[in-house]
């Protein structure tokens, strides 16, 4: 989300040009499209249909077919390498900042404390699924280390990595533990008994996590009435979810793998792998390996979660470990290819036209949540609940065609897009000049 601007002091300034590189910008340009993908599940239909394609979005061929393909290739891989990039980010900033002989801490964290706001703004108000907080948080975090060597860059993020999995598979235990419980003492409450402190305790923490953890049918239809609704609707349903999230997700999720993996893009950018700086045969092998080892993994996921119909409990001790490991290869997969897409020099035109969308990242990632809520939501086309699976995809493909067409344009008569604009005036104190 253009994250390959300055953050020195005195000479502070938004990356020229011919700073940029262009392996960078197409990578992001890919990568915000590839999330798209999969965030399309979660703009037309209720969350729960996007872990579980049982509930919602059909379930004939086209459409599990449709799961399928999009767990394989897409599920984790493109938020992997965006989270990736982020990384890469601060080590670019840093690197111009030392060149500079300026320091790039202050304006990195007016500039992180900004994200956050405009994260805010749009999780709250306009779509739950924002990642625009968690990054400017965990940002902070691991700025903190953007000098230690690739080999401790990596070495850290190996270790937190599979913190997530473990916390999953142990928190797995205690909601079946807890899930036993509320049935029975719903079966007291059913025959008049009065609860004590401690079950209704119980009731209360089970009504928090039941509707993330094993909605309801009602959860679900309360989900699709108040999307379907006003604004305010949904706005009312969204806000304690998002609040739930942005302090649930972060600690099981967030610090450990968008943390890890921002630290793997930190040393794969100081080892020149983002850059394409490396040889041919390197990112062919880096692809090769990637695929190889990682698309098996999230079949397998695909495979034995099918087969489990999607248990929640087995999904958290089991079936989602193969694609959470597998993805990230997968995502290194994807790396080398566009890195030899771009040294080879092949498809230049798509090419300019993906690294144009990866220059106006942050603005793109915003549309997406600008025009499928228009599309699904109920102040809008109120299609929410309404398109299958597969067809969703077709708006993914309508709106990432336009984006490609509308991002080189935009990019001919302005220097940024428009969020990129906003968040640098509001970084650096003052109005940048818009128009080249």
């Amino acid at each position: 989300m253009g994250y390959s601007e300055s953050l020195s002091g005195q000479n502070a300034g938004p990356v020229t040009a011919a700073e940029r590189l262009v392996s960078l910008d197409t990578l992001r340009g890919v990568a915000v499209m590839g999330i798209l993908v999969m965030n399309i599940y979660a703009f037309a239909m209720p969350l729960a249909a996007y872990y579980n394609p049982l509930i919602m979005g059909g379930t004939d061929a086209l459409n599990m077919g449709t799961w399928f393909f999009t767990h394989v290739f897409f599920d984790q891989k493109f938020m992997s390498i965006f989270s990736m990039l982020y990384g890469a980010g601060v080590v670019i900033m840093m690197n111009r900042a030392e060149a500079r002989g300026t320091s790039d801490t202050p304006v990195f964290y007016r500039r992180s404390a900004w994200l956050i706001v405009l994260g805010l703004l749009h999780g709250y108000f306009i779509w739950f699924g924002d990642i625009l907080f968690h990054y400017a948080v965990m940002g902070m975090i691991v700025f903190l280390l953007r000098k230690a060597s690739p080999r401790k860059l990596i070495a850290i993020a190996c270790i937190m990595l599979p913190v997530t999995p473990l916390i999953n598979f142990g928190s797995s235990f205690y909601l079946e533990e807890l899930q036993a419980d509320v049935v029975a003492i719903e079966q007291l409450q059913s025959q008049g008994e009065a609860l004590d402190e401690e079950q209704r305790d119980k009731l209360e923490e089970w009504q928090e996590i039941r509707v993330l953890f094993a909605p309801s049918e009602d959860d679900i239809a309360a989900e699709v009435m108040a999307y379907k609704g006003t604004y305010v609707d949904a706005l009312t349903h969204r806000a304690p979810f998002v609040a739930f999230m942005q302090i649930n997700l972060t600690l099981v999720f967030v610090v450990w793998r968008v943390g890890g993996l921002m630290l793997l893009g930190m040393a794969l950018m100081k080892l020149g792998v983002l850059s394409a700086e490396r040889g041919t045969r390197f990112y062919r092998r880096m692809t090769l390996i990637g695929y190889g080892f990682g698309l098996p993994l999230a079949f397998l996921s695909a495979v034995i979660l099918e087969a489990h119909q999607f248990d929640p409990l087995y999904a958290s001790r089991y079936g989602g470990v193969p694609n959470y490991f597998g993805s990230i290869l997968v995502a290194f997969g994807h790396i080398g290819a566009v890195m030899l897409v771009v040294k080879s020099g092949a498809f230049r035109a798509a090419v300019d036209r993906f690294a144009a969308v990866g220059r106006m990242a942050l603005s793109n990632y915003l549309a997406h949540s600008l025009v499928m809520t228009t599309l699904f939501y109920g102040y809008g086309l109120d299609l929410y609940a309404e398109v299958p699976r597969f067809w969703q995809q077709v708006f993914v493909v309508a709106l990432i065609g336009l984006q490609l067409l509308l991002s080189p344009w935009w990019l001919k008569h302005f220097r940024f897009g428009p969020a990129e604009w906003l968040w640098r005036s509001l970084t650096y104190g003052q109005r940048q000049p818009m128009r080249r």
